[in-house]
């Protein structure tokens, strides 16, 4: 009796050690694996590939898409017509707007609406719109009504046309006793282009002959030589006048443009 109680006390031990062990292994056996990587606050993985730092890089922040504009009431102008778009080379220059010209901006180019107008652009074969601010003159291509960005070329299905018929609405900025309402602002006349510069100087010297008291600038283009005049009087009616009045040999043709 003795020797079995020494024997369980010997045992006693060994067997609540053994059973403490069994109960450690059972809590490694079951614990949870670490959940994996991520970086920054969107959840992304890294590629097999990347380093311990790019882990640690954070994502760049996704940009909002760009929300048209909104267009209400009646459009003060609306007409049909041929429309074009741009890209290169005029993508990176100033535009009319006084502003850098970006293709993938929901942007157009207009002859004659006020810089700042609110456009809706309508492919009367894909029945596709968009709606666009007008940042720049153009297009000088005759039978033309406006120039769309690169942007609002794939919006209207023009990118792949290249020319197409539309439908313009415009909304022209402030009420419509402001100075940029339409027929108000400041209008001139753009000639060309020319091929050639001393054909564009030639025009010039003629006009500032003939308009001494206008002002009439040469300068250049990424589609040739151009001559402007601007009337000291820049309204509609005297710009119509000057824009009748020119002729030229080579056929280069005058333009009505307005400059606000």
């Amino acid at each position: 009796m003795n020797r079995s109680r020494f024997a369980f006390a010997v045992m006693t031990p060994a067997l609540v050690l053994a059973m403490t062990g069994c109960h450690h292994k059972k809590k490694v056996a079951y614990r949870p694996p670490p959940p994996p990587a991520r970086t920054g606050t969107y959840g992304t993985r890294p590629s097999s590939g990347s380093s311990s730092s790019a882990t640690a890089t954070t994502p760049k922040p996704v940009v909002p898409p760009q929300t048209p504009p909104d267009v209400h009431g009646r459009p003060a102008v609306v007409e049909t017509g041929l429309a074009s778009w741009y890209g290169p080379p005029y993508a990176g220059r100033q535009g009319a707007d006084g502003k850098v010209y970006d293709q993938n901006a929901m942007t157009a180019a207009h002859l004659t609406l006020p810089l700042g107008s609110i456009v809706r652009v309508t492919n009367l074969q894909t029945n596709q719109t968009a709606v666009v601010k007008i940042t720049d003159r153009g297009p000088f291509v005759r039978g033309r009504i406006i120039d769309l960005s690169l942007a609002a070329a794939k919006a209207t299905g023009l990118y792949r046309m290249g020319v197409a018929n539309v439908r313009v609405e415009a909304w022209t900025p402030g009420p419509s006793t402001a100075a940029n309402a339409i027929p108000g602002g400041r209008w001139c006349v753009q000639v060309g282009a020319f091929e050639k510069e001393k054909d564009a100087l030639k025009l010039k010297d003629d006009l500032m002959r003939r308009y001494s008291t206008a002002k009439v600038i040469e300068f250049t283009g990424p589609t040739g030589h151009w001559v402007r005049i601007n009337p000291v009087r820049p309204d509609k009616a005297h710009a119509d006048e000057v824009a009748e009045s020119i002729h030229t040999r080579d056929g280069a043709a005058p333009f009505l443009v307005r400059t606000d």
